[in-house]
């Protein structure tokens, strides 16, 4: 369904939502060298938000572990533009690239409505809102719901009302990302794949903002 150009540039000044706006882009190729710190299959994933990634519409503090969404943001014009930022939607990746393991952490959610959690391809496409293409998994709250998504596709997580905070546990080798109510330590839903390269967190953000906390241990019994 085609759009009207004076909502085409209020999507683009508010991060393009997918709960106004629908459907994904054809990405381009990035090309970009690997800059993420590598990860060892440990446990305890530390990392950090990239302001390079970031859409100027996200805003990062507390040292890079949280973003904070601007309704306008900053001036597209006046942010850097590298072939690591996400131009279209309102989407930041982690710092550091996942190649093997189990890893868990954990986000907090402050006045957000709509947001996703997950995890990405390094070099996924700058053109496309993760959960829309195969080289994201993530887990999407929109309109009071939960949903697992990748590929554009969404299938219902059945966890009701919204948590102040959520776990991440991912399993590299075995090609699950699980979505975890910390309150009772337990797995809600598995996305399960083939990861085929590294991988990073990934966060997508339409209104509030979310605090990350990685270098957790992972609970036990998960």
């Amino acid at each position: 369904m085609a759009m009207s150009s004076g909502m085409s540039l209020f999507s683009r000044l508010t991060g393009r939502s997918l709960g106004t706006v629908l459907g994904q882009c054809r990405g381009k190729t990035l090309t970009a060298r690997r800059w993420y710190i590598s990860t060892s299959a440990e446990n305890n994933l530390q990392f950090k938000l990239d302001e390079r990634t970031a859409h100027s519409s996200l805003d990062l503090y507390k040292k890079d572990t949280g973003v904070i969404y601007r309704i306008l943001g900053v001036d597209p014009s006046l942010v850097q533009d590298t072939p690591l930022r996400f131009r279209d939607w309102a989407v930041v990746l982690a710092d550091t690239h996942i190649d093997s393991g189990r890893h868990y952490w954990e986000v907090t959610v402050k006045k957000s409505h709509e947001f996703r959690v997950g995890v990405a391809e390094v070099m996924t496409s700058r053109d496309e809102c993760v959960g829309t293409n195969s080289s994201s998994w993530v887990f999407s709250y929109v309109q009071r719901k939960w949903f697992a998504m990748t590929t554009g596709k969404q299938v219902p997580v059945p966890l009701v009302g919204k948590p102040d905070r959520v776990g991440l546990l991912l399993d590299y080798e075995a090609g699950r990302l699980s979505l975890v109510d910390i309150q009772k330590a337990e797995v809600v839903y598995k996305i399960k794949t083939q990861f085929r390269s590294p991988i990073c967190p990934a966060f997508a953000l339409w209104d509030g903002e979310l605090l990350t906390h990685s270098g957790l241990e992972i609970p036990p019994g998960l």
